[in-house]
């Protein structure tokens, strides 16, 4: 194998790969990406045996070859070569080992068989639909903030997506949840999507699509099955095995029957929630809401700390309320609402409150609250 590549070029087909590499792996081949030179193109590929990464970038290739190397060294070493550098990558004849070269730089490192380096089954992935990146990117900052962390209930270690219907409208569902609070966000059904299984995609393939499509701006292709969901734009793929359990029934927690509503500007509530915030105590992070007509008082108090208060204007009708919340898991709704007001529709104390964005209705947010 003998080509030669733009350092940019590769760097940003190798920030993409190595990602998902574990920096400790038991099973060598596993830390190594695989390198695949074929006429005008460099394919780069890497995997923790549940997510694979591909992705393509032009090269001049004077000769064809696979190999695999380092994917975390081969990394910090074309990041610190000068920008505009052009790298040379050669293959020694046994294939044991690759050298690079960039100006006066010399390299070489050590490979693994390119046979060893395993393959995920493709097998079929029977629905395809289209979204695009913008939207992509909303369904995913706007649930991935209530994705459990908590690994014995692994099926809420992921964001469930699936066709549903609201008020007789087909919408594809995102939902995310950690028996703390949830996030709901929904989109029209995209063609093709009507009929797709309803999966949870895992938090590690969430993160890694995210990164990916930061600076996207087409469609995204997604294609799904059971057990596999695959994401492809450009000249990249992302492959994820699914969690294979069952998500609970979500609809059960979202009440309906809240009758106590409070509409608040945003960001007023959120500075003046963040500021009180900083006497709540570490281990709680609780803070009391007083609804009155008109009028929120945000309280908080710690032994160590000392005690923070701060009233917040509303619109507020019902009779007096107080509710206590984790401060930072209110904080982290409220930053996903874009519109200028927020609107909260409580029932009492020891329900689950329910957070919109007045200018949104694709969005529901519900909140537990605390005992303060």
């Amino acid at each position: 194998m003998k080509l030669i590549i733009e350092r940019a070029a590769l760097l940003k087909s190798l920030g993409h790969v190595q990602s998902v590499v574990e920096r400790r792996n038991t099973i060598p081949i596993l830390s190594n990406v695989r390198l695949d030179a074929s006429k005008s193109a460099l394919s780069l590929n890497a995997t923790d045996m549940d997510i694979e990464i591909a992705e393509s970038t032009a090269a001049e290739v004077s000769k064809g070859g696979a190999t695999t190397v380092s994917a975390h060294t081969l990394y910090d070493i074309v990041r610190k070569l000068p920008d505009g550098a052009q790298v040379e990558v050669t293959s020694s004849a046994d294939g044991g080992q690759i050298a690079l070269a960039a100006g006066r730089s010399r390299f070489n490192l050590a490979c693994l068989p390119v046979e060893d380096f395993p393959a995920m089954a493709d097998g079929d992935l029977g629905h395809t639909f289209k979204l695009a990146a913008a939207d992509l990117r909303g369904l995913i900052d706007r649930t991935r903030f209530a994705i459990s962390t908590e690994e014995t209930r692994y099926y809420l270690n992921g964001i469930y997506l699936h066709a549903a219907k609201s008020e007789k409208v087909a919408v594809l569902r995102a939902v995310a949840t950690d028996g703390h609070r949830l996030a709901r966000v929904e989109l029209p059904l995209p063609e093709g999507a009507a009929g797709m299984p309803g999966v949870i995609v895992p938090r590690k393939a969430v993160i890694e699509v995210r990164k990916l499509i930061e600076e996207t701006e087409g469609d995204i292709s997604i294609s799904l099955s059971d057990s596999k969901i695959r994401f492809g734009f450009d000249n990249v793929t992302l492959t994820s095995k699914l969690i294979d359990g069952t998500f609970p029934d979500y609809e059960r927690v979202i009440p309906i029957g809240n009758d106590k509503v409070l509409e608040a500007e945003r960001k007023p509530l959120f500075d003046a929630v963040d500021r009180v915030s900083a006497i709540s105590s570490e281990k709680s992070r609780s803070i009391k809401m007083n609804c009155e007509k008109g009028m929120i008082t945000l309280s908080a108090s710690s032994p160590e700390a000392g005690s923070a208060v701060e009233e917040v204007e509303a619109q507020y009708g019902a009779g007096h309320l107080e509710i206590g919340f984790n401060s930072r898991y209110l904080l982290e709704i409220l930053s996903q609402i874009e519109g200028e007001a927020a609107r909260f529709t409580m029932a009492d104390a020891a329900s689950p409150t329910v957070i919109r964005d007045v200018a949104d209705a694709s969005a529901i947010y519900v909140l537990m609250p605390m005992r303060v």
